[in-house]
């Protein structure tokens, strides 16, 4: 039914609770995910221009991906550890409308994400990435609360 999945992390607490879900679909016929971490051109240009952080946004969106990249790496493992064939994708840009892009490229099945991401004051002021996949998506999407 779900044989491709989509799952979105921004590496918090409740996309990492995700994973449970998403391995006990492979008993339900899930065989690929799609693994994808989006890392926001907003966030960092943001952090960029604070006083007194003397990084430019290439050195900040470097760290940033090989923090990506390690994270990735336990997730993918984890994953291809319970017989799911995994795809790894890292983009950077605004997280819904990459999702959203990764979604009708991958031809998924569905999306699985989570509730809430790192932060509730992140979300206040930019709008819940979840909500608004949930809004979007042409796919059912699996969201997993905290």
């Amino acid at each position: 039914m779900f044989e491709k999945i989509l799952y979105p992390t921004d590496f918090s607490d409740v996309s990492k609770k995700a994973l449970d879900y998403i391995k006990k679909l492979k008993e339900a016929g899930t065989k690929q995910v799609i693994l994808l971490h989006v890392i926001d051109e907003r966030e960092v240009e943001h952090i960029s221009h604070i006083p007194g952080i003397h990084v430019s946004t290439q050195e900040l969106q470097g760290l940033k991906e090989e923090g990506a990249k390690e994270g990735i790496r336990a997730i993918e493992a984890e994953l291809k550890e319970s017989g799911l064939d995994v795809k790894v994708r890292i983009e950077r840009g605004i997280p819904l409308t990459d999702i959203l892009r990764v979604e009708e490229e991958e031809g998924v099945s569905a999306i699985v994400i989570g509730s809430h991401g790192r932060s509730c004051v992140e979300e206040m002021f930019l709008g819940s990435v979840s909500e608004n996949v949930i809004r979007k998506s042409k796919k059912p999407v699996l969201v997993i609360r905290r």
